[in-house]
This record gives C-alpha cells, structure tokens and sequence, in this order.
C-alpha cells in the first residue's frame, strides 16, 4: 500500500472545517430538492408544468456556467489559493439568496413566475460560483488518492447531517413559525437557515487549505485543456453516471412529500421517513473508505446500484398501510446509497490525476467543474421530468388525487428511479482506474514533483553563483 507522507496527510480539524463548506451548501440545497417543488406549487401557487419548465429551462442554461468557472478557477491564483478565495467571497450572497427564494411577494401569477425565474436563477448561478471551487479542492486538499477519498467521505457525512437537519426541522419550523400561514413559515426558517450557511461557510474558509500545486514548468492553455477533457475516457464515464445519478435522486427526492401526503395520506410522516433514509445513508457513507480499500471503487459502486435499484420497486408494490415495509425499503435504499457520491467525487479526483500523469498538464477546476455540470444536467432533468410527469397524470395541488394522478405519484418513487439507477450501471463498466493503477500514477506524480522541484533549487543556485 502506498505510504501516506506527513505532509500529504490531513488532520482531523481541517477534514471537518472542510466539509463543514458540504453543510453550509447542503442545508440550502436540500431543501431545494425536497421542499421547493411543492413550495412552488402548493404555497406559492404556481402550475407544476410551470414551475417543470422553469427548472429545465434555468438548470440547463446555468450547467453550461460550470465549465466556464472551472476555467477561471484554475487561472485564479491568490495567496489562499485557487479555489478557497470564492468561499469568502460568495458565502453571504448565496445565503441571501436562500432567503429570497422562499419569500412570497404579493403579485400576480405573472409576476409570481418571473419572481420564481429571478430568484432561482440567481441562486444557481451563485451555487456555480461558490460550489465548483469547493468540489474542486478536493482534487488539490491532498496528493494522496486515499486521503482524498476520506475527505471526500469525511465531506458527506455532513452533507447527510444536513440532510438530517433539513428534513427533521424544515416542516416543524414552518409550522411552528407560520402558524397555519406556511408562507411566514417558509421565509422565517430560511432566514435561519441562510445566515447558518454563512457562518459554516465561513468556518470552512479559514480551517483548510489547498495543498497541491501544478507543474511549475508546465503552462496549461484551455484548448489543451479541453482536449485532454474529452480524450479522459474515464472521466467522461464519471460524467454520464453523474448525470443519471442526480436524474433518478432528484425525481424520487421531489416525490417523497406528494408520496406520503397523497398515497400514503399522512404528510407527517414524510419528516421521519426522509430522517430515517438519511441516517442509514450516513452509515452507508461511513465504511466507505474501507470497503474502497477492499474492493475497489468501482466495485462498490456498482454492488451499491444494484441494491439501489431493487429496493426501489417497493414503494410501487406497498399499499399505503405498509408504513413498516416502505421504512424498510428506505432504510435499505439509502444504505446503499451512501458510498455512491462520495465515490463519485474521489472517482473525479483520480480521473485529475490521470489527466496530469499523462498530460503533464493540471486541471482540476475543468475536470470537476464539467462533471459538475453532468450533475447540474441531470438535476435539470429529473427536476423538469417530476414535475412534467405529475402535470401529466393529472396531479392538482392541495386537492384529492385521481387515479391516475396516485399512478404518476407511485412510478415517480419506484420504476422509473429504480431503471435510471440500473442505467447508471452501464458506464462505470467501462471505467479502469482500479487502485492499482491509481497507486502507479500518484508514485509517478509524486516523482516527478520531487525532480522539479530539485531542477528549480538547482537553477536558483546557479542563478546565484
């Protein structure tokens, strides 16, 4: 096993400080995905086929942001590094952002829409500009593949602390704060939530830091760049099960709370139900590392999709008085999906390296930046498809489901995320960077580092004489 250099390794502190920056994003993005499709709809009364729209239309557009951003990341260098600075810089407006999102102006229907475009798309944007850096220093906390793939596990156990959070307090602090007035509820619990964000954000920015710098021989022009991008052959197979992962996530996630308060009949239980999911994902999460170690990631990875798509058929064959069967299902679905991101994230750190160690050119801000975007897309998707789906079976807010509108509202927590998680199968049979391969490449990087840098020292002495 490759030997972890002192100055490669991370402490304790500066794991948590970092993923602290995974909570502050998390408690905001969470929410988004389960509570703002029916935000939208049911509070602030806009057509689901609308609000559908809306997010295919603003998600897709801010997907293509995110290559761009990798690209000025990479060129930004000051002395907090490349990608820590847009921590400090965009913490404040991307949680007032939060807070603005879930505030009703007393306007028309039209208005209302545009308001909606305003300040959604403003927050997607500002997402971009902070959230590309964070995920791109990960490629650069650490030389060490296996140090990154625990801070990288390290990262979302908190992003599913937030989740806990998001899912266990969202509906009791809108009940509580609104009175039976969800729109007070909504904007009092996302000014707390917003300034919370800031806060973590801002912890994360002064606790850690970015410990590996490119080649200094070697000037990386955003041509070669691209070129190298689209020659990865394994970070292209990262990008398609990305996009299919958030697709089916983002579909079921939307669906739990139109699941549990028109099928199952009990809105109340969509709290504990979300709660018990992401609990058994942080113990899916924790042995992650491990079980990387043993079996290699793509491995878990796929065993973990396997088990995924499974259990999601349950929720189509339960009638709404298997409330122990459907918990079950869940308990068991998110078990086997917490490896999944962190996997993804130290996937793309190594596919980095990759790149560099053929290359001899870095750049970590493109490579997770345009992976990001298959994220974005496939958030886009799912978001768009939800909401498209409901509107064609017929789905009408606060009101007695049809037939065929309970029909969209099953297929949405079980079929349809259950083929989309079997698809995602597909391309990572095609991925080869196993450990072995992974240990060979950061030896070699590491190497090569070391000899430029005596080549440096050497020239600087001659520059001397």
């Amino acid at each position: 096993m490759t030997q972890t250099k002192a100055n490669d390794k991370l402490t304790v502190l500066e794991k948590l400080g970092f993923s602290a920056g995974e909570y502050s994003s998390s408690i905001v993005w969470q929410t988004l995905m389960f509570f703002l499709p029916s935000f939208y709809t049911d509070t602030f009364g806009l057509s689901a086929a609308a609000v559908g729209t809306m997010f295919l239309v603003i998600r897709f557009s801010d997907a293509f942001n995110d290559p761009i951003m990798g690209v000025i990341a990479d060129r930004t260098n000051t002395r907090w590094g490349k990608f820590r600075p847009y921590i400090l810089w965009f913490a404040v407006p991307y949680g007032i952002l939060a807070m603005l999102m879930f505030t009703t102006p007393d306007l028309s229907d039209t208005g209302k829409l545009i308001y909606a475009y305003i300040t959604y798309g403003l927050m997607m944007v500002v997402y971009t500009i902070i959230m590309i850096p964070y995920n791109s220093w990960v490629g650069v906390i650490s030389p060490n593949s296996e140090e990154r793939t625990s801070v990288s596990s390290y990262k979302f156990v908190f992003a599913y602390l937030a989740g806990i959070t998001v899912q266990a307090l969202v509906l009791p602090m809108v009940e509580y704060f609104g009175q039976g007035d969800d729109a007070t509820g909504y904007r009092t619990t996302m000014i707390i939530l917003g300034s919370v964000s800031i806060v973590f954000f801002l912890f994360t920015f002064f606790s850690a830091k970015e410990r590996v710098q490119p080649e200094a021989s070697v000037k990386s022009g955003l041509k070669d760049d691209l070129k190298d991008l689209l020659r990865n052959r394994d970070w292209i197979m990262i990008f398609i099960t990305s996009l299919l992962l958030l697709v089916y996530v983002i579909i079921r996630s939307g669906d739990i709370v139109y699941y549990f308060e028109y099928y199952i009949g009990s809105k109340d239980l969509a709290s504990a139900f979300m709660v018990s999911g992401t609990v058994a994902v942080l113990l899916g999460v924790l042995p992650t590392k491990w079980l990387s170690s043993k079996i290699g990631k793509k491995n878990l990875f796929i065993i973990s999709l396997v088990i995924i798509a499974l259990s999601q058929l349950v929720f189509y064959f339960a009638s709404p008085d298997d409330i122990v069967l459907i918990f079950a299902a869940q308990i068991v679905f998110s078990i086997a999906s917490g490896p999944t991101m962190p996997l993804i994230w130290a996937m793309l750190a190594d596919t980095a390296d990759y790149s560099e160690w053929k290359t001899h050119r870095r750049a970590t801000g493109l490579i997770f930046s345009a992976a990001n975007m298959s994220i974005k897309s496939g958030v886009a998707i799912g978001g768009a498809a939800i909401m498209w789906i409901l509107a064609y079976f017929g789905y009408q807010a606060n009101q007695p489901q049809s037939l065929d509108s309970l029909f969209g509202i099953k297929i949405l927590m079980s079929f349809i995320p259950a083929a989309i998680a079997a698809l995602c199968i597909v391309p990572l049979l095609f991925y080869r960077l196993d450990d072995q391969k992974m240990k060979q490449v950061e030896a070699d990087l590491r190497k090569r580092k070391e000899q430029n840098s005596g080549d440096a020292l050497l020239e600087w002495d001659e520059r001397i004489k």
